[in-house]
């Protein structure tokens, strides 16, 4: 399984984002999705994930009302929508199947800077 996250760069605080993650390898469509995140000298922590259906989504205190999952099982491909970015939302961001962790890949950059 190949995960291949992009869509990231530099915004301004108060500013969008919507981030792609393609999956190859056949699995996409069998488990939930999640949206990670990791900040430099913190550790990854799950933001958001989806059911299979897309029905379902959970998301962490801090992203919640701001960041939108949802996901293309034609197309293999998982998306994230933040919106109201802020600077504490700088992070690599990576997506994987939570209940069956793959190598994750390398991941897209935010920076929220004005």
């Amino acid at each position: 399984v190949q995960l291949q996250a992009s869509g990231g760069g530099l915004v301004q605080p108060g500013g969008s984002l919507r981030l792609s993650c393609a999956v190859s390898g056949g699995i996409f469509s069998v488990y939930r999705m999640g949206w990670y995140r990791q900040a430099p000298g913190k550790q990854r922590e799950l933001v958001a994930s989806i059911n299979t259906g897309g029905g379902s989504t959970l998301y962490a205190d801090s992203v919640k009302g701001r960041f939108t999952i949802s996901r293309d099982n034609a197309k293999n491909t998982v998306y994230l929508q933040m919106n109201d970015l802020k600077p504490e939302d700088t992070a690599v961001y990576y997506c994987n199947f939570p209940y069956t962790l793959q190598d994750w890949g390398q991941g897209t950059q935010v920076t929220v800077s004005s």
